[in-house]
């Protein structure tokens, strides 16, 4: 999948600054986009099947912050090579990402010693643990509709009942992800001693902690203060949900499993700016923007409580260690 996906996705996203009309425009970005949807969730699903289940926590607050990071790095680089050339970041990310194929194809063997569990007739045990799964799908999907709403309205939000800049409200929703980033390794070592449902749960309790008192507050200071908390509360929802769903997957099925993880995330993001759109024309304001979000996050708490697997597997103390030293 990641052979055949990111080379057409290079191509295609080097191609961009070639188009010369509407139509080519958008077929080379939906081709691109089309690609990178080939090897998406074949590329994270690597992360726990080269890793042991007591450090997917951690690894995965590792791929975060190396994700964000580079997104960092790319808007700060790809403005400057936009000043120079237009096509010059677009043929920058072409030659990055054929650069990481080759490091991955080159450094990363992928196991080949799994087998497919058979089939056997579903025991109780297998009845909750799809219970489980159910509904940690269903609170992913709720807390992305909270989030997504916030992250794509909150710049229209400042500018028409903050009553600032829609630059200044950029400004501001940044210290949501900045916090997010510098705590997404931290995240994958809370949930390592308190468990990654417990955290989630705090994560999520954090959240509302922060959501709702945005509710009233109008001055951009404190805004900014809570959005800080709040980057990090999420920080302790996104970096271990992942691991909860691959745990409760089946052999050979991880990749299935990454799947339906991103089915719900992505959908919540389509869902929720149509949905959150409907209720502001109703309203006629953007004033309900954290009612919807922290009614997202309630909807999320209650369906964690159903999930009672997907825990890291307990391992002895001295094998975690040597886990952690590579040997």
């Amino acid at each position: 999948f990641i052979l055949v996906g990111v080379p057409l996705a290079a191509i295609f996203c080097s191609l961009i600054p070639f188009s010369n009309s509407l139509m080519s425009l958008m077929a080379f970005i939906i081709i691109m986009n089309f690609s990178m949807s080939i090897y998406r969730a074949p590329t994270v699903a690597l992360m726990p099947d080269v890793t042991p289940s007591p450090l997917r926590s951690k690894a995965n607050g590792v791929i975060n912050f190396m994700g964000g990071l580079a997104a960092v790095i790319a808007y700060g680089l790809g403005g400057l090579l936009y000043k120079v050339n237009s096509g010059y970041p677009f043929y920058m990310a072409s030659i990055i990402m054929i650069a990481a194929l080759v490091l991955l194809y080159t450094f990363i063997r992928e196991p080949r010693d799994i087998q497919i569990e058979q089939k056997e007739k579903q025991s109780q045990k297998d009845v909750a643990k799809n219970r489980s799964l159910i509904f940690m799908l269903l609170a992913i999907f709720f807390w992305f509709t909270g989030f997504n709403a916030v992250e794509t309205f909150f710049s229209l939000y400042g500018q028409h009942v903050l009553g600032i800049e829609p630059g200044t409200s950029s400004i501001v929703l940044t210290s949501f992800s900045v916090a997010f980033l510098a705590f997404a390794i931290p995240a994958g070592f809370v949930a390592a001693k308190l468990g990654r449902r417990k955290t989630i749960l705090l994560g999520i309790i954090g959240a509302l902690v922060v959501f709702v008192p945005l509710i009233f507050i109008r001055n951009t200071i404190a805004i900014s203060l809570l959005l800080i908390s709040g980057g990090v509360f999420w920080a302790l929802i996104n970096i271990n949900s992942y691991p909860i769903i691959v745990e409760m997957a089946p052999k050979g099925l991880t990749g299935a499993y990454t799947g339906y993880y991103y089915f719900f995330s992505s959908t919540a993001a389509i869902v929720s700016p149509i949905l959150f759109g409907w209720i502001k024309d109703l309203a006629g304001s953007y004033t309900p923007l954290f009612i919807y979000a922290s009614l997202g996050f309630v909807l999320a708490f209650v369906c964690m409580q159903f999930v009672k697997h997907g825990d890291v597997k307990e391992l002895d103390e001295e094998k975690v260690q040597a886990i952690e030293s590579g040997v």
